[in-house]
């Protein structure tokens, strides 16, 4: 499309008066994301997984906490109010958080969630901020990016030097959590920093390159430094190892501990007499993550020289690689916790289950004051009375981690319905967010036609509920489902005919009255051991179906499900449960493809039914995509990328992208939501909860967020050129009427 002979002869013109009308000058009025939570879940007042926790030696009412994919938060007021403090940072994944002991003003956060699981992510190297959180640095993403942090010490005789833990990212088979990330193999163990850490160094001398899962360091005598080596999957040089000269030189201990084959391993030294160490190992983990199991709790009372059990009990059900922490009250040695799938508590002569309100345990410490804060798959809580009472500290934590599948409702702009990462499904109304059903919460539905039918799931084949009263109840619609999943079964409502819906597992079921009952109607989509992460339905041709497996196929079907024809195969993701797939609402054959890994197509498109694919990379930083969304209202359609570091945009088909709109944190955006009805995106995020935008600000032409001068050059080059995408008031023909509806709207901001 070119621009018309009068547009030509009057584009000086109106350029002069754009400049004569101040409009070349930045205005930077802003596209603002609004937060729609939950923050935390209303009636059950949980929040998201909190990985780390660093309260302030001296100021009982500082705190420093860390999301598992939420970043760090503070709160001045011992937990009652929260302030997210790196939300703008390249990642939002954290696995460690330590406080100098000497200055609460200085934190440091490893970034990378080491607890193992397929939502632990990659990390990009440490942060760190010597004005409280207030401003940071990224420092040695080269040392340690596309790995992950399990703590972090720091010296308390010489605060320049930190030690820190390190492991591969997680996931089942290894490392799906690092998304292909160029660093995911490199070096893991225990490193140190002398110059408060900006460069480290990984340490040797009897101390071997395998995943740490824990440090621990004598508050006495900094040179005594314990390093808990505790490959998940079992390793012949796992164990604990003592250095007594700063790190320079390791021995493992035995005296009594287990031999074998061991898994991870936490390990705590009691500061009010630093002779008696704790420790839990975990029995190694099967290739599909369960077995294990607690293989030993004990004590050492002479520094590591021998261990003994001694009659305290731990749960870490058959997921030990996911939760191992231990701690000791700082003016009690022979009170412990253990945190696993719950909290055990022993005082020296027995054991008790204290746990918090919501299990999962993955971080235990004690504030100034001396209470035991604890951080679980529900977030914050607290206890004064070593654990006989909690309080949640959750109020106005914005760290939940949806999963893919959020639903909008045609009847209610405020509903929304959304599985969460072990906090369940949830509906938001005008009121907040209410928890419906239990579990991990995952892909939800919401019938289009019929809105007070709506669908939520947990883990697991079958595990399907149905609401035929908007959400006030819920009953079990998986009879007739079997097979394999992705743990998080994908599943969809026909459009046009709401009576049929197709499940999948390996495989695609179907329902035909609604959901009461299934049969499966495919054969094996996977490549024999996987299952489909991803379903979608086009919504012009019901028959039209595609499906994405765990084991990378990527298949279509003409006839509504039953037969499918393979058009990708080896394409990576997450292993999980996504929306990978766009199928444009009008054209069947012409279909968007996410890639989330690192150094692929991230962004596809075919137009022929999968027969050829073409990249709309573009400039796209070479960051994993979970999810594409095209809105097809103008000729060339925008296109918006979910990716591990926020939403992107393109409105030039693919070539440019830029960061969309302002005030977002750079979370990992798992799912995206068109809701064209009422011209809005939502974005649903693992970490940071939900959150919308307008779609109505015409003149933020970059798609930077602002109303800018750059917005006016790039109208003005793409006028110019005579793109369709200049075509500011869809005539057809791009001319004078669009310069002035564009300077109309720029005139006006957002």
């Amino acid at each position: 499309m070119k621009y018309t002979d009068e547009a030509s002869s009057n584009l000086r013109a109106y350029i002069g008066l754009a400049c004569a009308l101040g409009l070349a000058s930045p205005i930077a009025r802003a596209q603002l994301w609004t937060e729609i939570g939950p923050a935390p879940i209303t009636n059950v007042q949980y929040s998201g997984r909190i990985s780390a926790i660093a309260p302030s030696r001296a100021n009982a009412s500082l705190y420093y906490i860390a999301g598992a994919d939420a970043g760090v938060w503070r709160s001045t007021d011992a937990g009652v109010t929260w302030m997210p403090v790196t939300d703008f940072m390249p990642t939002l994944a954290i696995g460690a958080v330590a406080v100098d002991p000497t200055n609460d003003q200085v934190i440091y956060a490893g970034t990378g969630e080491g607890n193992h699981a397929n939502h632990s992510r990659y990390g990009l190297g440490i942060y760190k901020s010597t004005d409280g959180g207030n401003s940071w640095s990224q420092l040695a993403q080269a040392t340690f990016a596309g790995r992950c942090f399990t703590k972090i010490v720091v010296d308390p005789q010489n605060t320049q030097r930190l030690f820190a833990s390190i492991t591969r990212a997680g996931g089942f088979p290894t490392l799906t959590a690092a998304k292909g990330h160029p660093g995911a193999t490199g070096p893991t163990g225990v490193f140190r920093s002398t110059d408060g850490g900006v460069s480290w160094t990984q340490l040797a001398g009897g101390l071997p390159s395998v995943d740490a899962t824990d440090i621990a360091i004598n508050p006495a005598n900094s040179q005594v430094v314990y390093a808990a080596i505790g490959h998940i999957f079992g390793n012949a040089s796992n164990g604990i190892y003592k250095s007594s000269n700063g790190g320079n030189t390791w021995s493992k201990l035995a005296g009594g501990l287990p031999g074998g084959m061991l898994g991870r391993i936490s390990i705590a030294v009691a500061p009010s007499d630093p002779a008696m160490l704790y420790t839990m190992i975990t029995n190694p983990a099967s290739a599909s993550g369960d077995s294990a199991t607690t293989l030993a709790v004990m004590r050492s009372i002479n520094s590591g020289t021998n261990w003994a059990s001694f009659g305290a009990n731990a749960d870490q059900a058959t997921y030990g690689w996911y939760l191992s922490t231990v701690s000791v009250r700082p003016t009690a040695a022979n009170t412990v916790f253990f945190g696993g799938l719950t909290l055990t508590r022993h005082n020296g002569s027995s054991s008790s289950t204290v746990t918090p309100p919501h299990v999962d345990l993955h971080a235990l410490e004690w504030d100034a004051a001396g209470r035991l804060l604890c951080g679980d798959d529900g977030g914050l809580h607290r206890t004064s009375n070593l654990g006989a009472n909690w309080t949640s500290l959750n109020e106005g934590l914005g760290t939940i981690q949806f999963y893919a599948g959020v639903s909008t409702s045609p009847s209610s702009e405020s509903t929304l319905l959304g599985g969460m990462q072990d906090n369940g499904s949830a509906l938001r109304d005008s009121d907040g967010w209410d928890h419906v059903t239990g579990g991990d919460g995952g892909w939800t539905q919401i019938d289009q036609q019929s809105p007070l039918r709506m669908f939520t799931e947990s883990q697991g084949t079958g595990s399907l509920y149905r609401s035929t009263n908007g959400g006030a109840s819920f009953n079990s619609s998986g009879s007739g489902l079997s097979g394999r999943n992705a743990f998080l079964p994908p599943y969809v409502i026909d459009p046009v005919n709401p009576d049929r819906m197709l499940y999948g597992t390996e495989r695609i079921f179907r329902s035909t009255n609604g959901g009461t009952s299934w049969s499966a109607i495919s054969a094996d989509l996977s490549n024999g051991q996987g299952a489909i992460r991803a379903l979608a339905i086009a919504p012009s041709n019901p028959n039209v179906v595609w499906a994405a497996t765990n084991d990378g196929n990527v298949q279509r079907s003409n006839d509504g499900g039953s037969t499918f024809t393979k058009v990708k195969s080896a394409h990576p993701g997450w292993p999980r449960v996504t929306r990978e797939i766009f199928i444009d609402p009008v054209d069947s054959s012409k279909v968007y493809l996410a890639g989330a890994y690192f150094g692929i197509d991230q962004v596809q498109r075919t137009t022929d039914g999968g027969a050829t694919w073409h990249s709309l990379d573009g400039d796209l930083p070479d960051i994993p995509v979970n999810m594409i969304a095209a809105d097809t209202r103008t000729t060339t359609a925008t296109l918006y990328a979910g990716t591990d570091s926020g939403v992107y945009r393109s409105i030039d088909d693919g070539s440019t992208w830029r960061r969309f709109a302002a005030n977002m944190p750079y979370a990992c955006v798992i799912d995206l939501r068109l809701d064209i009805a009422r011209d809005r995106l939502i974005a649903a995020t693992q970490g940071r909860g939900a959150w919308s935008v307008s779609l109505t600000c015409h003149a933020d032409f970059d798609g930077s967020g602002f109303v800018d001068i750059e917005d006016y050059s790039a109208f003005v080059a793409a006028f110019i050129a005579g793109v369709d995408w200049a075509d500011f008031d869809q005539s057809g023909f791009v001319d004078t009427v669009d310069f002035d509806a564009f300077v109309t709207a720029f005139e006006a901001g957002c």
